[in-house]
């Protein structure tokens, strides 16, 4: 399996995020997180802030919404330009149907679980979407401690992709310490906050992440 380290701008510097994401140059993507303070409590960035990375930055962008109404709103950011769309499962009202907009959009469409969000229902439907997002935290907030417990439900849903062209993205919590085992476990793409934008260097510490992944 390919691995793709993803850095979130959600620990970026907020008032020079172009400048941030041109020193990760050896990432896959970058993780962009929209929040609305409704279906998570935290406010963070809208659709004309992907339009305006999508023009300093040739990186894709996989845009996570934790929002209220994916279903209206999520296959703007696929014409947009972004490259993956992901969208919470609580929040779709009709998550195949969105999935589709976003494709039919040119975007790649992930679907997110939360932790106590059982993967079980959504894994029947696993052709309707190109990514599956296991959160190993709760949703909102950066910074937090990886929640090991979720490694089964990460085996869990790579049993069932199997050799499906779907991603098996991890994000909450993902640094040298954990990026092994969700890898082991069955992760693909990695989403990592501050253990990239906390580094000096931030594109030495993608480059480790990377190592540790396929170590």
């Amino acid at each position: 399996m390919a691995v793709r380290i993803e850095p979130s701008i959600l620990s970026a510097d907020f008032t020079a995020i172009a400048a941030d994401v041109a020193r990760i140059p050896s990432a896959d993507l970058v993780h962009v997180d929209v929040m609305d303070n409704h279906f998570v409590p935290n406010l963070t960035f809208g659709l004309p802030m992907v339009e305006r990375l999508l023009q300093v930055t040739d990186l894709p962008l996989d845009v996570h919404l934790m929002i209220d109404d994916p279903d209206r709103w999520a296959p703007g950011f696929a014409e947009a330009g972004a490259a993956v769309v992901t969208f919470h499962a609580e929040a779709a009202k009709d998550a195949v149907a969105t999935a589709r907009a976003i494709r039919s959009a040119g975007a790649k469409a992930g679907v997110a679980l939360k932790p106590g969000t059982p993967a079980g229902p959504w894994l029947d439907r696993l052709d309707e979407f190109d990514q599956v997002l296991v959160m190993t935290v709760e949703p909102g907030f950066g910074g937090q401690a990886f929640q090991p417990e979720m490694l089964d439900k990460i085996r869990q849903v790579r049993g069932t992709i199997g050799d499906r062209d779907v991603w098996l993205q991890v994000d909450g919590g993902i640094g040298p310490a954990t990026i092994a085992r969700t890898r082991e476990a069955g992760a693909d793409t990695f989403v990592a906050g501050s253990s990239v934008f906390g580094d000096a260097d931030p594109d030495a510490a993608v480059r480790r992440l990377r190592e540790l992944a396929t170590a």
